[in-house]
C-alpha cells in the first residue's frame, strides 16, 4: 500500500451491459450485498423460523438489540414513535454491521464512503418530510417557523429551511469523516 487512504478507493470489479446500459459492479457493493444478504437470511431465518421461548445466545443478542432500540425510541419520541421501530431497527443495524464488517482485516469501510451515507441521510430526511406533509398537511411546515417577533420571521424562516437542508450533509460528512479518520 502506498497510502493509508488507498483502502478507501472504489475499484471497478466488473461491468455488466444490459440493453446498452452499464451496470458497474465495484468493491463497495460487496459489503453492501453481504449486509443485505445477512439481514434477509439471518433475521428472517432465525427470527421467524427458529425463535424459541427460551432464547439461544443468538436470539438473546437480537432481542437485546431490539429492546435497546425500543428503549431509545420511547425515550426520544414516546409511545407514538414505536410505529417507526422497523425503520430505525434496519438503519441502526445497517450502520452497525457496516462498521463491524470494516473491522475485519482487508474489509472495506462502507460508511467511510460519503455517497453511501449521503444516500441514506437524504432518503430518510425526504421520507420524513413527505410523511410529515401527508400526515399533518401544511401544519407540518410550522417546524420552519420559530417563536419570535413577527418582524424577524422573513429573516429566520430561510435560515430554518437552510439549517434543515444542511443537516443532511453535515451528519453524513461527520460520520464518513469519523470512520475515515479512525481507519486511517
Amino acid at each position: 500500500m502506498r497510502s493509508p487512504l488507498e483502502q478507501f478507493d472504489i475499484l471497478n470489479v466488473k461491468n455488466f451491459y444490459v440493453a446498452l446500459n452499464d451496470f458497474s459492479f465495484n468493491n463497495i457493493m460487496i459489503p453492501f450485498l453481504l449486509i443485505i444478504i445477512f439481514f434477509i437470511s439471518f433475521l428472517i431465518f432465525f427470527l421467524l423460523k427458529k425463535a424459541k421461548t427460551i432464547p439461544t445466545i443468538l436470539q438473546y443478542i437480537i432481542e437485546t438489540d431490539y429492546r435497546f432500540i425500543i428503549g431509545i425510541i420511547k425515550q426520544q419520541a414516546g409511545v407514538k414513535g414505536l410505529l417507526w421501530t422497523p425503520l430505525i431497527f434496519v438503519i441502526f443495524n445497517f450502520i452497525l454491521f457496516s462498521n463491524l464488517l470494516s473491522l475485519i482485516p482487508f474489509g472495506i469501510a462502507l460508511t467511510s464512503h460519503l455517497i453511501v451515507i449521503l444516500w441514506l441521510s437524504i432518503t430518510i430526511c425526504i421520507s420524513i418530510f413527505t410523511i410529515g406533509l401527508l400526515n399533518y398537511n401544511l401544519k407540518f411546515l410550522h417546524i420552519f417557523i420559530p417563536q419570535c417577533p413577527f418582524v424577524l420571521l422573513p429573516i429566520l424562516i430561510p435560515i430554518e429551511i437552510f439549517s434543515y437542508l444542511i443537516r443532511l450533509f453535515s451528519l453524513a460528512i461527520r460520520l464518513a469523516a469519523n470512520i475515515l479518520a479512525g481507519h486511517t
